[in-house]
């Protein structure tokens, strides 16, 4: 199946399913995605990879409340990984969820929460059943898609186009030594990829024209103090700019977090602001000290081409198109 392409029409409301693991970065695209035009976001699947699960589902629901978006239904992925993220990275949804803007809300989760494969599922159905195919905007591991159409392959019809954070083409993965076992801390993978690189093989090898958004785009998005402190600015007047000033400012000892998931998420309306994809198969080495790696094969295979995203064509216009999108309070 070749997934289908085009950019987002003023005329036209994209429906959107929204996969992450509730990292910081990933909380601001949930904003973002219920204030871009255009865009319709009908549910989120969150998988317990780059963070933990329990606070992970008690910050979505305080989100939810604080955007008065508590409609758009959230779900915990009962995904498994290969590789799991080390303790010191999953923290960041422990704090996210303590943040003052959020505290005047109370989380409200199931035991067990709400289960993410049964929710894409069941959207992926609708989807199929409605003639209107979906995007999946993913920015962390591909598992619970796998999961999904391995119990139904004919869901895959429902899929429009597929949007990926993961990968480093052409620049060093992101498995830091210090923080994981230096027998398997390669420096090709990264790690949306190595969670699970056998779910990324199975998509890489089913579908085509993924729009993926790998390191090398992303290296150039840092979290710098000219944009926190524009933040700081508006959120004396809008509280989704002071909410993201708050979470960013989380990281501001970690140089080397970047804006990853939100560099994926803006293609979605802005994507002039990128420059051209570059269309190319690629394979992920899913064994061995390189697992997790995506590269070119180095001969001609079964390999779908995927379109890759490698730099932005206007860095600053990204800024401060998030910075406009955050400048509101949703109502």
């Amino acid at each position: 199946m070749r997934i289908l392409k085009g950019a987002v029409t003023s005329e036209k409301r994209t429906p959107v399913v929204f996969l992450h693991d509730a990292a910081i970065d990933e909380f601001i695209s949930s904003m973002l995605l219920t204030v871009m035009p255009g865009i319709d976001l009908l549910g989120i699947v969150v998988i317990n990879a780059d963070c933990i699960a329990d606070p992970a589902m008690q910050a979505s629901s305080r989100l939810m409340q604080f955007m008065n978006r508590t409609d758009i239904p959230v779900a915990l992925s009962r995904a498994r990984g290969w590789n799991a993220f080390p303790w010191p990275y999953r923290g960041d949804c422990v704090s996210f969820n303590e943040l003052p803007s959020l505290k005047p809300y109370t989380p409200h989760v199931s035991t067990p929460p709400p289960d993410g494969e049964a929710l894409l599922a069941k959207l992926l159905d609708e989807a199929i059943r409605q003639h209107t195919p979906i995007t999946l905007l993913m920015t962390g591991p591909m598992t619970p898609l796998v999961d999904v159409l391995g119990k139904n392959p004919l869901l895959a019809a429902g899929i429009d186009r597929m949007i990926w954070m993961g990968g480093a083409i052409k620049v060093d993965g992101n498995i830091d030594p210090t923080t994981t076992n230096n027998v398997v801390a390669n420096k090709h993978a990264e790690w949306n990829a190595f969670w699970d690189p056998y779910a990324v093989h199975d998509v890489l090898n089913t579908f085509g024209s993924i729009q993926m958004f790998p390191l090398d785009i992303s290296n150039s998005a840092p979290v710098s103090e000219h944009f926190r402190n524009a933040l700081e600015a508006q959120g004396q007047k809008y509280r989704y700019s002071q909410l993201a000033y708050e979470a960013y400012s989380l990281v501001t000892k970690e140089p080397f977090y970047r804006l990853w998931d939100v560099t994926a998420t803006c293609w979605l309306t802005r994507p002039d602001l990128y420059t051209p994809p570059t269309p190319m198969p690629l394979t992920i080495v899913q064994w061995g000290f390189e697992q997790g790696w995506i590269h070119k094969p180095s001969s001609a295979g079964a390999e779908k081409p995927q379109d890759v995203f490698f730099s932005f064509s206007n860095i600053r216009g990204f800024y401060q198109y998030v910075l406009e999108l955050l400048a509101t309070d949703g109502n």
